[in-house]
């Protein structure tokens, strides 16, 4: 795999993380203030959350210094990151717009042994 794949790849599993652990601070958020009062799912998923939300960014940054996006992708990727759920609109229109690479298994030769 090259470096414009590997950095692809990452780009979409941290998008995938933060879109996540976005969906586990809202839900944690339901209980805390419209069910049993419990604050737990609130202070976890705030953590987790909030690492992602930083790795997402740092991750964004670097795929657009990498893969050369203009300002516009680069500014509307990390503008995603705020609403819920809407890194995983970015990540499909990066790929639909050609900004990230297709990911694709290369094939290995069987060996007969």
């Amino acid at each position: 795999m090259n470096i414009r794949a590997l950095n692809a790849l990452a780009f979409r599993v941290i998008a995938v993380v933060e879109a996540l652990t976005w969906v586990g601070l809202l839900s944690g958020m339901y209980v805390k203030y419209l069910g049993s009062g419990n604050e737990i799912g609130v202070q976890v998923f705030g953590m987790l959350h909030g690492i992602a939300f930083m790795a997402y960014v740092a991750a964004c940054l670097v795929t657009a210094v990498h893969l050369r996006w203009g300002v516009w992708p680069t500014l509307l990727a990390l503008a995603a990151s705020v609403p819920p759920l809407f890194t995983l609109v970015a990540d499909w229109w990066l790929h639909r717009s050609g900004r990230l690479p297709r990911l694709r298994a290369e094939r290995v030769p069987a060996t007969v042994g």
